[in-house]
């Protein structure tokens, strides 16, 4: 039999977790309200499982998990499908939230996915033999686009982006017209997730 390893992870309110899921094609394989709170979610082969944490705080949230696939693409497009026909709209900001599909400098296409337990779930394709990051750009403008993208995307930390993306864009200097446009989209992309202008 071969191993599989699932997370276990934290919620504050188990049903509203559960529905968030279901909107995203996972369905409810196991529900226990007592004594604890417990439930399991499945999508072909992913599984995640899930327990109430008294007291627990989604905005604090460091909780995450992988998802290797060799379908990013499809699965983003049918989890924006299905929030979007459950909540109306596709979150981006705030929790739950999904983001957009990149590829990462550490040779992987992937978008993070945070639910309204706060818990981030990376879905991740390899693209490349290695996993080891790029070297770091040494032109100002593409430097500065992928250490923006580490931050805002690998690590959520949408300020330092934004820092970055406006010091690249105050600096003397021009940028291409893709790079000016790179630099743009993705500085729009972490002021939405900080609710900025």
């Amino acid at each position: 039999m071969a191993e599989t390893m699932i997370p276990l992870l934290p919620c504050h309110e188990l049903d509203e977790t559960l529905d968030f899921y279901r909107a995203v094609g996972f369905e409810v394989t196991f529900y226990q309200k007592a004594p604890n709170a417990f439930a399991v979610v499945r999508r072909d082969d992913m599984e995640l499982q899930f327990f109430r944490l008294k007291g627990y705080d989604p905005q604090t949230s460091y909780s995450t998990c992988y998802i290797v696939t060799d379908r990013v693409d499809a699965l983003h497009e049918a989890f924006r499908t299905g929030l979007k026909e459950t909540l109306g709209r596709i979150p981006t900001r705030g929790l739950p939230r999904i983001g957009t599909v990149r590829d990462m400098s550490y040779g992987v296409r992937q978008f993070l996915m945070s639910d309204p337990a706060g818990n981030c779930v990376r879905i991740g394709q390899p693209i490349a033999e290695s996993f080891e990051h790029a070297p770091v750009p040494k032109e100002r403008y593409a430097r500065a686009l992928h250490q923006a993208i580490l931050l805002g995307e690998s690590k959520q930390d949408h300020a330092a982006a934004l820092r970055i993306i406006d010091h690249a864009l105050a600096a003397d200097g021009t940028p291409t017209p893709d790079q000016l446009r790179e630099l743009h989209a993705l500085r729009a992309e972490m002021a939405a997730q900080l609710d900025g202008p």
